[in-house]
């Protein structure tokens, strides 16, 4: 019986790393799919409405909505949407030129907040851009968000880099998203997949945004709903791997461990939501990107599968236990997977301090686990600046 359970355990989380490993290579093939090349002159400029949500974020929009201002791109409009923000913010941003929604719910959301911006807004665009309040876009981002519409994408997600690593916990979150971007966008386009959708840096068709958020009512994870919502029409999200957003980093182990908390719940729940129309659909229409998509959420959290997987090895080891192969391959496999996606510049002395760190956000992860239950119903705000 314990051999069974080990079997059926261990091959859950091996697999789960082979698949890692596979789109890890995967993002070392065809590398170019991925990057958008600017022509002299650009294409027509699609018009675009930059939304910028934030709750509280007095210490960083007035910055943030300024660099915005600052694309070499003319054909676009920025929103600030303003929930519970200082009068003399407000004050600061009216004097810009962006438009500044302000919105006051009595429990506030992502989802809200777009959907009311959009009601407000009297003219027609081509784009729907979506950043969080901490976000700076790269001089040329949404230059080659409009090339990319232009080669026919109407769903598409930029890549995120991290604009702090001056603690630990923000160095290990920079990985994390750097080995994210190679395994579920970067190895996910090359292989013919639909990359994933991380809640900013990201433009949509704007009728098809619009269609999409009118129908939601998503507290946390809208990025996975859409993600989802989108797969199961049969559209592809496209990833532009150089359309570069600066994204600021959580410096604190417990607001690290709170976001993966949120992040986890989210992603359980719309895999119990959508879990059987995704193998439907595979069975009857052959989408294999939705399918995919699902595969994803029902993998284990990847910063505890290779200290789940590390574990067994060891326990089957000291057990002679026929199935020490499925844990040892395993681990070995992930290993290997996270390796291989770290960028070559972030092979520092001052990473291998941060990675001295894990251990204690494995514990802070742990405990987060404990409290899954109706995360994604609640709304958590990140602090920023």
């Amino acid at each position: 019986m314990l051999t069974i359970l080990s079997i059926l355990i261990g091959g859950y989380l091996a697999l789960a790393s082979f698949y890692m490993l596979l789109f890890a290579i995967g993002a070392k093939i065809n590398a170019t799919k991925a990057f958008v090349k600017l022509p002299t002159p650009l294409n027509a400029e699609a018009s675009m409405a930059v939304f910028i949500p934030g709750y509280k974020e007095d210490a960083v929009i007035v910055d943030v909505a300024k660099k915005a201002l600052t694309q070499a791109y003319e054909n676009y409009t920025v929103i600030v949407i303003a929930d519970s923000f200082l009068p003399e913010t407000l004050a600061l941003l009216n004097e810009l030129p962006i438009k500044v929604v302000e919105v006051h719910f009595e429990q506030s959301t992502k989802v809200k907040a777009l959907n009311y911006s959009m009601q407000q807004l009297e003219a027609d665009y081509d784009l729907a851009v979506i950043l969080d309040a901490d976000n700076v876009m790269e001089k040329d981002f949404l230059a080659k968000i409009n090339e990319a519409y232009h080669q026919g994408a109407s769903v598409i997600q930029g890549r995120r880099i991290a604009k702090n690593t001056d603690t630990s916990y923000a160095l290990l979150d920079a990985l994390s998203e750097a080995i994210n971007n190679n395994i579920y966008n970067l190895g996910q386009i090359n292989l013919g997949f639909s990359a994933r959708l991380v809640g900013s840096g990201m433009a949509f068709k704007y009728p098809l945004f619009q269609s999409l958020m009118e129908k939601s009512v998503a507290v946390g994870g809208f990025d996975k709903e859409l993600e989802l919502k989108l797969l199961e029409q049969g559209k592809h999200i496209h990833y532009v791997h150089n359309a570069i957003v600066w994204d600021e980093k959580v410096s604190k182990v417990a607001v690290f461990a709170k976001q993966r908390r949120r992040w986890l719940s989210a992603q359980y729940h719309y895999l119990k939501e959508y879990g059987g129309r995704a193998i439907k659909d595979l069975l009857t229409k052959g989408n294999f990107d939705f399918f995919n998509k699902i595969y994803q959420m029902a993998l284990p959290p990847r910063l505890l599968l290779p200290v789940f997987l590390g574990i067994g090895t060891i326990v089957c080891y000291l057990a002679g236990s026929s199935t020490f192969g499925v844990w040892f391959f395993g681990f070995l496999a992930n290993v290997l997977a996270n390796f291989i996606s770290i960028p070559r510049e972030m092979f520092t002395i001052k990473l291998l301090k941060a990675l001295l760190k894990l251990p204690v956000a494995v514990f802070f992860m742990v405990l987060s686990l404990l409290k899954l239950k109706g995360a994604n119903k609640k709304f958590y705000h990140t602090p920023h600046g």
